[in-house]
C-alpha cells in the first residue's frame, strides 16, 4: 500500500470511529467527546476525564491506540485493522476499551448503524 493509500484509509477509519462514538453518545449509551486534529483522534470520557488517543503512523503504516489499559498497534490485514501482538481487531478492542473506561454497561463500537 502506498503512503497516500494508507493515509486515506487511516483517515476514513478515524472518521468511522468518531462517527460511531458520536452515535453512541446521541443514543445516551456513552458520554464521550471526540476531537480530531489531523491524524490524531482524542476521545475523552466525560464522567472521569480519562482519554483514549487513536492516531495514524504513516511510516509504520499502523494505527496506534493509547488507553488506560496500554498501548496498541494495528496493521491493516485482509480488510481489517489487526493488533500486531495478539491479533485483536481494532473495533473489537475499542469496544472493550470503551466499556472499561466508561465504567458502564458494555459498549459496542461499530461502523454499523
Amino acid at each position: 500500500m502506498t503512503e497516500t493509500e494508507f493515509l486515506d484509509l487511516a483517515d476514513r477509519t478515524l472518521s468511522a470511529i468518531e462517527t460511531a462514538l458520536d452515535r453512541l453518545t446521541d443514543e445516551d449509551r456513552i458520554d464521550v467527546e471526540c476531537s480530531r486534529s489531523g491524524n490524531v483522534l482524542e476521545i475523552e470520557f466525560l464522567h472521569n476525564s480519562s482519554k483514549v488517543i487513536v492516531n495514524s503512523q504513516a511510516a509504520m503504516q499502523e494505527l496506534w491506540v493509547a488507553a488506560r489499559s496500554g498501548g496498541f498497534h494495528y496493521r491493516y490485514v485482509d480488510g481489517k485493522w489487526i493488533d500486531t501482538r495478539d491479533g485483536t481487531e481494532l473495533f473489537d478492542a475499542l469496544s472493550q476499551i470503551a466499556t472499561e473506561q466508561s465504567g458502564g454497561s458494555p459498549v459496542i463500537v461499530s461502523t454499523n448503524p
